[in-house]
């Protein structure tokens, strides 16, 4: 158990992040809600789910671009949630982002060379090594060539676009990457390419990555675990090929059934959700889910089900599976 541990380079416990509203009518949006689970070192845990169930916010939580409400946060065993000022800029070298749109998070004044420098003029490390060398070989590394240096953002493609950004979000050799829906931008043949790319960076740098993404099939091409979010909650943890066997929330039957199936599964029965998703400034009492559940019961209106192991490394939060009252580690065991 304790070789486990040590293999653990993040763990969420309990985070919550909520948002005041706009009035005290309103409320506060509660976008991450009691959340926990662990990423382990050299792994790619994927989180999938419905837009706005908090998947974004989560991501960006993780490596404190946003601050958690309540909870803690491991990065490598250090506590960042209260991380402040220098000792925030620090661990900022060991976390980073890359955004769900190329152009949008490129500085359009900006050319590639002054983009793959600012990490370095951020830290102060231009004096500390050959800048210039680094960012030729981050160049090579994402398959650009050097003269795209002296070009502007609005000289690139879109895959170039999220090249250079994934480039520039290992400058400083982070030991996690947040992915942030990091090719739904792009034409389906460039993001096969990116995909491929992320992998490959993986391999070669002993990267972690935080995948974010709404697409089933890219979250089955590239993870290894994968963490099904539902209005501010994760609600079941599995290893994809768990996951796809044998899936015990009735969401993850949902969100599966919805994948496009071709030769023997093309005529599965598609489950179709009623409803509406309910507001984050207002969830369901007891299980969030309930509301729009075929399976739902008395109890599951009343009580909110906590993450549980149902078999070994797969967790669920539902009261069809519960086993008592106290929540399982969500760690791989």
């Amino acid at each position: 158990m304790e070789e486990a541990v040590k293999d653990v380079l993040v763990r969420a416990d309990h985070v919550k992040v909520y948002f005041k509203g706009k009035n005290r009518r309103s409320g506060s949006v509660k976008a991450v809600d009691d959340i926990s689970f662990d990423i382990l070192k050299g792994e790619t845990f994927g989180v999938v789910g419905e837009s706005g169930c908090g998947k974004s916010t989560l991501g960006r939580t993780l490596i404190r671009l946003l601050k958690p409400t309540e909870g803690h946060i491991y990065l490598d065993g250090t506590d960042i949630a209260g991380l402040k000022g220098a000792e925030l800029k620090r661990m900022r070298r060991k976390a980073q982002i890359i955004f769900q749109d190329p152009s949008a998070c490129l500085n359009p004044r900006r050319t590639v060379r002054q983009i793959l420098m600012e990490p370095f003029e951020i830290h102060q490390m231009t004096g500390e090594m050959d800048v210039e060398a680094r960012i030729r070989e981050l160049l090579n590394l994402v398959g650009l060539d050097e003269y795209h240096l002296s070009r502007y953002p609005h000289e690139l493609s879109g895959g170039q676009k999220q090249r250079i950004g994934i480039a520039r979000a290992l400058a400083l050799e982070p030991d996690l990457v947040i992915c942030d829906e990091a090719v739904s931008a792009l034409d389906v043949s460039v993001q096969a390419q990116v995909l491929n790319l992320l992998q490959e960076l993986k391999e070669k740098l002993g990267l972690t990555y935080f995948f974010i993404s709404h697409n089933l099939n890219v979250v089955y091409q590239v993870s290894d675990r994968v963490g099904v979010m539902y209005l501010g909650r994760i609600v079941e943890i599995a290893d994809y090929d768990q996951l796809y066997e044998k899936r015990y929330h009735p969401y993850t039957e949902a969100l599966l059934s919805a994948i496009p199936q071709v030769g023997s599964d093309a005529g599965r029965e598609r489950i179709r959700l009623t409803g509406e998703v309910p507001s984050p400034s207002n969830p369901p009492s007891g299980c969030r889910f309930h509301t729009r559940c075929p399976k739902a019961c008395d109890r599951c209106s009343l009580e909110d089900p906590v993450l549980q192991e149902v078999e070994k490394g797969h967790f669920v939060a539902c009261h069809l599976y519960g086993k008592g009252d106290s929540a399982g580690s969500p760690a791989s065991q």
